[in-house]
């Protein structure tokens, strides 16, 4: 199983859109620990938005689509919509 997900920091008010094929909490305590990269200047990330895809190239044009929209409002929408 593979993932798009949305992660937000509180304390940067920034979403990081990403896709995995590991599990979501695997793959958010690695963004939490120390690496080099958009997601090391915090430690407050927190998995906000999930959806589950059978394939790692369904799950990555699923980012590139929610990445593509430049739009932090459209984001809060579909977090606000799935709930």
């Amino acid at each position: 199983m593979c993932y798009c997900y949305i992660l937000y920091s509180q304390s940067l008010n920034k979403f990081y859109i990403g896709h995995s094929c590991e599990t979501l909490q695997e793959r958010l305590r690695k963004h939490l620990s120390n690496h080099k990269g958009f997601t090391s200047k915090v430690k407050d990330w927190e998995i906000i938005y999930s959806e589950k895809f059978d394939s790692k190239s369904n799950a990555y044009t699923r980012e590139r689509e929610i990445k593509s929209w430049k739009s932090a409002f459209r984001i809060q929408q579909l977090i606000k919509d799935s709930a």
